[in-house]
């Protein structure tokens, strides 16, 4: 194994992941580093050697490590980078600073970024992924992110330069998104908090809180402009066409469609990576041959299959 450069934060080699995802599957990967600060991050990537890969790590609600793990270095931020700030209208928020956390600081200062509430994750997933619900999304209120590069240099990005879209944005590769800055419209501390209420009971009357996912599997399939906001003559849901398809509740060993919501994949109990990415397979086939509508994976996958327990993409699978 390739040696790391020193560092001041936690450097773990042959890390399981499985216990930092929302859906409890995967492997190790290589190393699993914590760093203590901006300094001791900027420092590792400027002499990590060039060949060895990178890939930064929110809080895992939206991922699947596959089960033969990750030949890379993870990333993960933690204390240090959490801290949250408002100034006004502005709110600025290290990566790992929960959305929900998040959302609740600012509603406190009367800043309303109460779509943020629900989103399960981090911050710097959340720019990352451009998440959003409640027709507002992230790129509604980014002003701009701070990002360690590769080679270890500090910039700061415009929204121009991170290129919004649907459920995407454009971090340069191997970059690591430290802080954001958000800035959202004034509200009266007491309405956002009410707001917020109501939307925490919506999602655990409509949405499987309680069973270990990993949020929608899917994007919806169409109807949307490129900053993420609904187009209502053309909105479908993918939901919707899983449920024609026939679909919730289906199943692939420890994995299944959810029955309460069916753009939900859930881990049982006894799942593996390779169940839960075989059924969102098998859902997309199955959609297609109802529908012809080809369902693209919100959730990331990332890592290798184990070869005992071998993942079958749709595009592997004869018609």
């Amino acid at each position: 194994m390739t040696d790391l450069p020193p560092v001041r934060g936690k450097l773990t080699p042959n890390r399981d992941l499985s216990d930092l995802t929302w859906l409890r599957v995967g492997g190790p990967a290589d190393w699993l580093f914590q760093p203590a600060d901006e300094q001791d991050l900027a420092q590792f990537l400027a002499a990590l050697p060039e060949d060895v890969a990178v890939f930064p790590m929110g809080v895992g609600s939206n991922l699947i490590v596959r089960d033969g793990g990750l030949r890379a270095v993870v990333i993960r931020l933690g204390r240090g980078f959490n801290g949250i700030e408002v100034s006004g209208d502005t709110v600025t928020a290290g990566a790992a600073a929960l959305d929900a956390h998040v959302a609740r600081r600012a509603a406190d200062a009367g800043v309303d970024l109460t779509f943020l509430r629900t989103i399960p994750g981090s911050i710097g997933g959340a720019v990352r992924m451009n998440a959003g619900c409640y027709g507002s999304y992230t790129a509604d209120v980014f002003q701009s992110a701070r990002v360690i590069l590769r080679s270890g240099e500090v910039v700061t990005l415009t929204p121009a330069q991170m290129n919004f879209r649907y459920r995407q944005s454009d971090l340069p590769q191997g970059a690591v998104l430290v802080s954001a800055t958000l800035r959202g419209p004034a509200g009266d501390p007491a309405a956002l908090h009410d707001r917020m209420a109501a939307q925490l009971q919506k999602r655990d009357e409509t949405q499987p809180t309680k069973d270990r996912s990993a949020g929608s599997t899917f994007r919806n399939p169409a109807g949307f402009s490129s900053t993420g906001q609904a187009d209502d003559v053309h909105d479908l849901k993918a939901w919707k066409v899983i449920d024609d398809a026939g679909l919730r509740g289906a199943t692939v060993g420890g994995a299944q469609m959810s029955p309460k919501h069916s753009n939900f994949l859930i881990n049982t109990g006894n799942a593996t990576a390779a169940d839960l990415e075989n059924l969102g397979e098998k859902v997309r086939k199955e959609v297609y041959a109802t529908s012809g509508i080809t369902l693209e994976w919100e959730i990331m996958r990332i890592g290798e299959p184990r070869a005992d327990l071998p993942v079958h993409t749709m595009a592997e699978r004869p018609e």
